[in-house]
């Protein structure tokens, strides 16, 4: 049962389970994620026997191997793969089959290593952010915990149930299907939220890093090469059986499921139908060309899903977001901040990134806040009425979270 606790003690107590030493409750929590870890799970500090193994820095700061990350009791629990660095080839040439305009000019990044989830995120996994509205109006009726204006920026929002839970997860009901019609900026805080829980720092991919992951190391148009024939082997698509549980179809060479089809997934970036013109042939260092999403509207997913063709499931396939076509069922004022009602987004899912250290204060804001005006100005209009809540994502939730 919870007990009542000072806001500030609540802070030391989240900071310290991660063996941080705090002296004033002006530490923020933000800064548990950027802390450095005796050992940070995930990594080894001599090369696995067996299976991927990524070296960080040539091995000085140790090797990326796969791991499972376990949520305490609560039943939640994911596994991560490690995927090399290098410079890495966005978008497809015009003679590639099913090649669109927004595929192109192709541009380079050069990337750090980082991990990747090995699948979707799921309901069962997505089921703990939405349970935590419960538990942050609890908090706030009992007194609980008070967020002062100070502790804005370490804060989550989380929405409220789902009106027709059903109708989003009409096409997937089991806790291991992706979950979907999460928004761009849900999928962000959700990230966040898991990231306070963990003290391990989660994100949204960019563009580059969801396409490198794609690929496989394959610079054609599926990460095993052009024969669409082989396509059912590691896809969900129009032509298969419709939406699936992760992780159903074969893993690419890196050990990941379903970057081919299932769902679209979501990245942090801004589409554009006119494709990659501003970077175009240019090569860039790590986040330097990400195109930032500035707008609610003609946010990027990626990968296709189980109702798109296989020309639509490709490594460089993508797909911008529309606010007003995918909200068309939500008959709130302003639509949710957080969830989509209408198809496509009901095929439209995320994955986790992990950075193989740990991104400065500033840049992890950039892949867990909102920066968009009207948007704020939506979340600030549906807390005030109640459509949702805020709360602090420290690791005391978790045993609040348990089944």
């Amino acid at each position: 049962m919870l007990q009542p606790i000072r806001a500030e003690r609540f802070i030391t107590l989240g900071l310290m389970t991660f063996g941080l030493m705090v002296s004033s409750v002006l530490v923020h929590f933000s800064r548990i994620a950027m802390a450095d870890e005796t050992n940070p799970i995930g990594i080894v500090s001599v090369p696995a026997k067996s299976g991927p193994c990524v070296p960080i820095d040539e091995g000085k700061g140790g090797y990326m191997v796969p791991y499972l990350q376990v949520l305490g009791e609560t039943g939640i629990s994911f596994e991560m793969i490690p995927v090399p660095g290098g410079k890495v080839v966005v978008g497809s040439l015009e003679g590639e089959p099913g090649h669109r305009e927004d595929e192109g000019p192709r541009y380079q990044v050069e990337l750090a290593p980082y991990w990747i989830g090995k699948t979707e995120v799921t309901w069962g996994e997505f089921s703990g952010f939405m349970r935590s509205y419960g538990i942050f109006k609890k908090q706030l009726r009992r007194g609980i915990l008070k967020i002062e204006s100070a502790m804005h920026v370490d804060a989550v929002t989380v929405p409220t149930p789902l009106y027709a839970e059903m109708h989003h997860r009409e096409f997937g009901n089991d806790p291991k299907h992706p979950a979907v019609t999460m928004t761009q900026y849900s999928a962000k805080q959700y990230t966040k939220w898991l990231s306070g829980l963990t003290g391990v720092q989660y994100r949204l991919p960019t563009n580059a890093e969801w396409e490198h992951a794609a690929r496989a190391g394959s610079t054609e148009a599926y990460c095993f090469g052009n024969d669409v024939r082989q396509l059912d082997r590691f896809a969900v698509h129009s032509q298969t059986s419709g939406s699936s549980i992760v992780g159903s179809k074969e893993p690419n060479a890196f050990g990941i499921h379903d970057m081919h089809g299932n769902v679209w997934e979501w990245t942090v970036e801004q589409y554009s139908a006119k494709g990659y013109r501003r970077q175009d042939g240019k090569t860039y260092q790590g986040h330097d060309g990400t195109d930032w999403a500035t707008m609610v509207n003609s946010q990027s997913v990626r990968g296709g899903s189980w109702i798109d063709p296989p020309d639509r499931v490709r490594s460089a396939s993508r797909l911008g977001s529309d606010r007003n076509e995918w909200a068309a069922e939500d008959p709130d004022v302003p639509t949710s901040p957080w969830w989509y009602t209408s198809d496509p987004s009901r095929m439209v899912g995320m994955r986790l990134v992990r950075s193989s250290k740990p991104l400065g204060s500033a840049s992890i804001r950039k892949f867990w806040e909102n920066e968009i005006q009207d948007l704020q100005d939506d979340i600030n209009t549906c807390l005030q009425e109640g459509r949702g809540g805020q709360g602090l994502p420290v690791p005391e939730l978790l045993k609040e979270l348990k089944p």
